[in-house]
């Protein structure tokens, strides 16, 4: 059978089955296409948040208003996944998720040259807008390009790339404005971006099954938003991001202050933390081994409390510790949640990861400003409790949701 982007079955899929075994050439291409699709994306989306204090001086805005800088990109990416998960019904996953990458390279080379704020803003939502081609797709592409039992495995790659994206986008951006200007780190950052695009230009194979289906896109959002599973891993995504973007977002801010001091480069060097996101990501599956998805997500949840516990300390080893340990947890968590949207699914399954993206990317621009409301309240306190109000929540739906489908052991069996 022929894919939408012309691949049918080949000597590396196993009898009726045309996706790439895992080891397979076919497999390794599309796990470097989309690992270096996610880190132009991520490190594009994301660069804007090591700079923010920098940011604020140079246009004169408070440090919530800056961080609409990192906002309205996420926005246009939440408002952009479900267009383009439907587009790419019609056109083709790569075609699709090419467009998107290219057209998002171009607006990434100029927005550093933008001299005012509001520009500069509305800059970054057309750049979200066009980012989330990649975002709403990707997941779909992946399980459309390897076999099943690979895909877990497939996913934390992709997520790997992602993390490893906004790290280096962090710290290159912050790094480079140093000796000039927020302006440099950018630039400097969308190079990165293009350099990363192209490879992904070249690599990514066609799919090598169809779309799984055609519902339009209202059908198909409605009956998704009648799957219980399915809106609680959306629900999850927008509380959990929203979160954690909150607290990236106002930790500069904190480290530059007593007791710490620390330079705008030496405070981005936090944002190292990431590896073990990208360490998590990767391997969630494979080190909990028999332990269920939700009990796995739970676990996740406390030893994202505990993280945050630590970042009140007043010790840069605490902070250091704490950091790592919120955010291996939360990339675990976003890696099985990623895997379970698909299995949990019916009618509509292609927008399925659309939407789990629009609550992904809602949360990280709604509630990762609101984090910045705390912050101006009531300091690092305020947003530390704002960020485990909002974990503890997306935990809880997710015991409800297990209790009533039998229990943490049996909810996503396969």
């Amino acid at each position: 059978m022929a894919g939408r982007d012309g691949e049918g079955s080949g000597p590396e899929g196993v009898g009726d089955e045309p996706r790439a075994q895992a080891g397979t050439p076919r497999y390794r291409r599309s796990l470097i296409a989309l690992f270096c699709a996610g880190l132009a994306t991520f490190a594009q989306m994301y660069s804007p948040q090591g700079i923010l204090p920098d940011l604020a001086r140079d246009f004169g805005v408070s440090a919530g208003q800056s961080s609409w800088a990192v906002g309205a990109a996420t926005i246009g990416v939440a408002i952009g996944v479900l267009p383009w998960a439907r587009l790419s019904d019609r056109i083709g996953r790569v075609r699709a998720m090419r467009i998107s990458m290219a057209s998002a390279m171009v607006v990434g080379l100029g927005t550093p040259f933008i001299p005012h704020f509001g520009w500069f803003v509305t800059a970054r939502f057309v750049e979200g807008l066009l980012l989330a081609g990649l975002v709403a797709i990707a997941v779909t592409a992946i399980a459309e390009m390897v076999h099943p039992r690979a895909l877990g495995t497939a996913i934390g790659t992709y997520i790997a790339g992602t993390t490893l994206g906004g790290l280096a986008g962090r710290i290159i951006a912050a790094t480079a404005a140093e000796p000039g200007d927020w302006r440099w780190g950018m630039g400097a950052v969308a190079v990165l971006a293009a350099a990363a695009t192209a490879v992904f230009l070249v690599r990514i194979p066609p799919t090598a099954v169809p779309p799984r289906d055609g519902m339009a896109i209202l059908p198909a959002t409605l009956a998704n938003l009648r799957t219980p599973g399915v809106m609680v891993l959306v629900a999850q995504a927008f509380l959990m991001m929203g979160g954690f973007v909150a607290a990236y977002n106002y930790l500069a801010f904190r480290l530059q202050h007593e007791p710490f001091g620390l330079s705008l480069a030496q405070s981005s060097w936090i944002f190292l933390a990431y590896l073990a996101g990208a360490a998590a990501s990767r391997w969630v599956w494979r080190a909990t081994g028999g332990i269920p998805p939700t009990l796995t997500l739970l676990g996740c949840a406390a030893t994202m409390v505990a993280g945050l516990a630590l970042t009140l300390a007043p010790s840069l080893v605490a902070v250091v510790v704490g950091l790592v340990l919120f955010t291996g947890a939360f990339f675990a968590a976003h890696t099985v949640a990623s895997g379970l949207i698909d299995r949990r699914a019916g009618a509509g399954r292609s927008l399925a990861p659309a939407l789990y993206n629009l609550g992904y990317y809602t949360g990280s621009s709604v509630l990762g400003w609101v984090g910045g409301v705390a912050f101006g309240a009531g300091g690092w306190w305020a947003t530390v409790a704002f960020v485990v109000s909002t974990t503890l929540l997306a935990a809880l739906l997710a015991w409800r949701y297990a209790r009533s489908r039998g229990g943490v052991a049996v909810v996503d069996a396969i």
